[in-house]
């Protein structure tokens, strides 16, 4: 809204001064600086009104150390994170940008998602407690969990629709061939190295994948040559499992004060990074990576996401003043998804969220095998002390602190060995 009223003032009175806020880094500054602001100072506010209104945290006795003194913590300030993201990004970013909008509808939609599920919960232990029962924390107690997969199956398919269908969301890769592009394809020129470098508009939905000389991929190839009309309904059903795996693994990962937050927050910075790589056409051209044109407004999104993490883990550092709830976690997990997928690095994804493939895996290995076992030998046997997977090293006796900073740790090797891939062919 701002970047809109001043650009108004420069175009129409050449206001001095307006023209400051034509710059990404300027904005991208004031983004992060205002997500902050309203994390660390308005969330001491949110936290004392859900603690006036007994939005307290159940905890199960799952024979954890320090999970009763967690009894009552503050639950759903994923709200403020939710709102650190949105209020920067509708005051600075450009809102006539497909990416902009895009992310604006994940972040809302996801929260609106996980705000419900957290909701029900609480009026289920209100219930409880009017009735003058013990209240036992139960997974059906919110929403049904087809539910929520249905909401990330929706946000899945806006994003693949996007990618696929907006005029705005185009990818370029670099031209090699020794004739001329192929007429009806848009074409771009960059010079380099005393060379013309051309890039040319990429029709079918291809994506950056590491150690391959041309660092692309076609999704049509997975397809036979008979089907590869039918390239976007493949593409469309990857993107919704990627956005419903990456959203449960960050709700899965939220189990540590801080983990996911920081996790989060170290993760934003890779997409930041990839962001301004692809949306740089020297960058893109040295990279041998696509080039992806209105990237730069997502920038202050990304930047809006990172301070919004960053100042939430104020208060979700152990010991935690807050929790963020399904309201934030199934938000943030949406949202590095719908990133990595119009940056075009979905596929380094179980690399840099390498923690919540991790998380992920362990639930899933530790179920199945319970499940194997208990049919084959008449008892359930477990591979872990218990899943996921932080919840197996608190067993071994490690602090929760200590497993939160080692896990952030893990994540940004992560992070820079999915950085390094980008030259690694």
């Amino acid at each position: 809204m701002l970047y809109h009223f001043f650009t108004w003032l420069k175009q129409e009175f050449n206001v001095a001064g307006a023209g400051v806020f034509q710059f990404i880094t300027f904005r991208v500054l004031l983004a992060v600086l205002l997500s902050l602001v309203i994390t660390t100072v308005f969330g001491k506010k949110l936290i004392r009104f859900l603690q006036n209104k007994q939005v307290g945290e159940s905890v199960r006795d799952l024979g954890l150390a320090g999970e009763q003194q967690k009894k009552g913590t503050p639950t759903m300030g994923g709200i403020i994170i939710l709102l650190a993201i949105l209020i920067p990004t509708l005051l600075f970013a450009d809102l006539n940008k497909a990416y902009i909008r895009l992310m604006i509808f994940a972040t809302i939609w996801l929260g609106i998602i996980g705000f419900i599920d957290d909701y029900l919960k609480l009026r289920a232990k209100r219930i409880a407690q009017k009735q003058g029962v013990a209240y036992k924390k139960g997974d059906k107690d919110g929403l049904a969990g087809w539910f929520k997969i249905l909401g990330q199956v929706v946000l899945g398919i806006v994003v693949a629709a996007t990618i696929l269908f907006n005029d705005n969301a185009k990818a370029y890769r670099e031209f090699t061939g020794e004739n001329k592009p192929p007429a009806g394809v848009e074409v771009k020129h960059v010079p380099f190295d005393g060379k013309d470098r051309v890039f040319v508009e990429a029709k079918e939905p291809i994506t950056t994948i590491p150690f391959v000389k041309s660092h692309e991929f076609n999704y049509s190839k997975l397809l036979p040559e008979a089907m590869r009309g039918l390239t976007w309904l493949l593409y469309s059903a990857i993107v919704i499992i990627i956005v419903t795996a990456v959203s449960n693994g960050a709700n899965i990962t939220d189990g540590l004060d801080g983990l996911a937050t920081g996790t989060s927050a170290i993760i934003g910075t890779c997409l930041g990074i990839f962001a301004y790589a692809s949306g740089n056409l020297r960058f893109a051209e040295y990279l041998n990576i696509m080039y992806i044109p209105n990237l730069g407004e997502l920038s202050i999104f990304i930047g809006a996401f990172i301070g919004a993490t960053v100042g939430f883990l104020w208060y979700n550092a152990f010991p935690a003043q807050v929790f963020m709830g399904d309201t934030g976690s199934l938000a943030l997990g949406g949202i590095i998804a719908a990133l990595a997928i119009i940056v075009r690095k979905e596929l380094l994804i179980p690399i840099f969220c390498g923690v919540f493939l991790v998380e992920n895996l362990s639930v899933v290995i530790q179920v199945s095998y319970f499940k194997y076992t208990k049919k084959k030998y008449g008892e359930g046997r477990r591979v872990f002390l218990m899943s996921p997977l932080h919840h197996h090293y608190q067993k071994l006796g490690y602090h929760e602190s200590k497993i939160a900073v080692r896990f952030w740790i893990v994540t940004i090797l992560c992070v820079l060995l999915s950085i390094v891939t980008l030259k690694m062919r």
